[in-house]
């Protein structure tokens, strides 16, 4: 199963790394694209833990810009995460069997 996730918002950080971390148990593919206050995820270590295993992670660049949160220190953290814009949104949807926005 190649599962995406776009979350949206800080608010459903909870769920949605419970989903994506039971999901990885599973063994699925994931695909997680966070756009406006959901790019605050990034600077929660639970987060970073998750994004260290490898899985196809991307960022909102203008979300990042209007939360204040640096490119540099995020790439930092996560090498592998991509700081893009909706084309990596539209790549999750285009490559995932299920997607799910929170």
């Amino acid at each position: 199963m190649n599962l995406g996730v776009v979350c949206t918002s800080e608010h459903h950080g909870e769920v949605v790394l419970g989903l994506l971390e039971a999901a990885a148990a599973r063994g699925w593919q994931l695909r997680c694209f966070l756009s406006d206050s959901g790019v605050r995820l990034v600077q929660q270590p639970r987060f970073v833990r998750f994004a260290s295993d490898g899985h196809w992670l991307a960022l909102c660049e203008l979300s990042l810009e209007r939360y204040h949160i640096k490119d540099a220190d995020v790439l930092a953290t996560i090498p592998s995460i991509i700081i893009g814009g909706q084309y990596q949104d539209a790549a999750l949807v285009k490559n995932s069997d299920r997607v799910l926005v929170f």
